[in-house]
C-alpha cells in the first residue's frame, strides 16, 4: 500500500554500466507500491566505461529518473553529497550502484520509518565478498563502531532510508568511503533516531571494486584517522582544556562532556 511520503531513490555510480540499468528498473518497478511520488536519481561519478550513455538512455525512457554527472571522478563521499543535494523528495533512500544490494528491500526499511525514526539502516547478512575483502571490512566496521561510538551495527553497509530534513542539516565533507562514517556520527551527534533491519549482500556481478587496492585502502585509512581527530580528538582535548582551566581557578566555563553524547 502506497503512502504519502514522497521518495528519492539515488545510486552513486562509477564504472557501473553492467549493473545500473538493472539497479534503476528495480527501483522503478518498486517505489509504486510504497509512494505515489519518486523519483530514481543517479549520480555518474566521471565514469569512463559506458554507464553515461546507459543513464542518458534511462532518463529517456522514464520521466521519473534524473541523472548527474561529475565530468571527473571525485570519489565516493562526494558522490554522496552531490545526491543527498539533488535529492527533492521527503525521504531519502540510497545504495551503491555495483548491484550488490536488492533495492527491492526498501520495502524492508520503508515500515520502520515511523515516528521519531529519522535513518533506517540495512546490517549485512553475510558479506558475499572474498575472504580478504571481508576481513578488511570487519576490521574497519570494528573500528568506526568503537572510536566513533556509533549506535548501528554496520556502518559499511550503503542501504539507507533517511528523512530528507535530517541530512540537510548536516555538514558533510568527505570525499572519499569515510563520508558513511561521518554520517552516521553527525547524524546520531544531531539527535537522530536510528531502527534498523537485516538485508542481503549479493556477489558483484559486473566489474570490479574501486576500493579494495592498496593505494584506495591507505587512502582511507588516512582519511579514516583524521576523520576521527576532527570529530573526536580535538573535542577531547579542547574539552580536557576547558576543565583544566577550571580546575585551576579560571572563569567557570561548561564542559563539553555534559554535552557530548560520545
Amino acid at each position: 500500500m502506497s503512502s504519502n511520503r514522497s521518495i528519492t531513490v539515488f545510486f552513486p555510480a562509477f564504472n557501473d554500466a553492467g549493473s545500473i540499468a538493472s539497479l534503476v528498473t528495480d527501483a522503478l518497478d518498486v517505489l509504486p507500491a510504497l509512494t505515489d511520488d519518486f523519483e530514481v536519481l543517479v549520480v555518474n561519478d566521471g565514469s569512463t566505461d559506458a554507464t553515461s550513455d546507459v543513464l542518458e538512455e534511462l532518463a529517456r525512457a522514464s520521466p521519473h529518473v534524473r541523472v548527474v554527472h561529475h565530468e571527473r571522478n571525485r570519489g565516493y563521499g562526494a558522490a554522496l553529497r552531490t545526491g543527498f543535494g539533488h535529492a527533492r523528495k521527503e525521504l531519502v533512500f540510497y545504495t551503491d550502484g555495483d548491484g550488490q544490494y536488492d533495492v527491492r528491500e526498501l520495502v524492508a526499511l520503508h515500515p520502520l520509518m515511523t515516528g521519531a525514526v529519522g535513518v533506517v539502516n540495512g546490517y549485512k547478512i553475510g558479506r558475499s565478498d572474498a575472504r580478504a575483502r571481508k576481513v578488511i571490512g570487519g576490521v574497519y566496521n570494528r573500528l568506526a563502531r568503537v572510536l566513533f561510538r556509533l549506535p548501528i551495527r554496520d556502518v559499511d553497509c550503503d542501504f539507507r532510508l533517511m528523512r530528507r530534513r535530517v541530512v540537510e542539516r548536516l555538514d558533510l565533507v568527505s570525499s572519499s568511503g569515510v563520508i558513511c562514517v561521518e554520517l552516521v556520527r553527525k547524524l546520531h551527534a544531531s539527535g537522530c533516531v536510528f531502527a534498523e533491519t537485516p538485508v542481503r549482500h549479493y556477489p558483484r556481478r559486473h566489474g570490479r571494486s574501486q576500493f579494495f587496492t592498496f593505494g584506495r585502502v591507505a587512502r582511507t585509512a588516512f582519511d579514516f584517522f583524521v576523520l576521527w581527530f576532527r570529530l573526536v580528538g580535538l573535542r577531547r582535548f579542547d574539552s580536557g582544556r576547558r576543565d583544566q582551566k577550571s580546575a585551576a581557578g579560571g572563569s567557570p566555563v561548561a564542559s563539553d562532556k555534559a554535552q557530548d553524547p560520545f
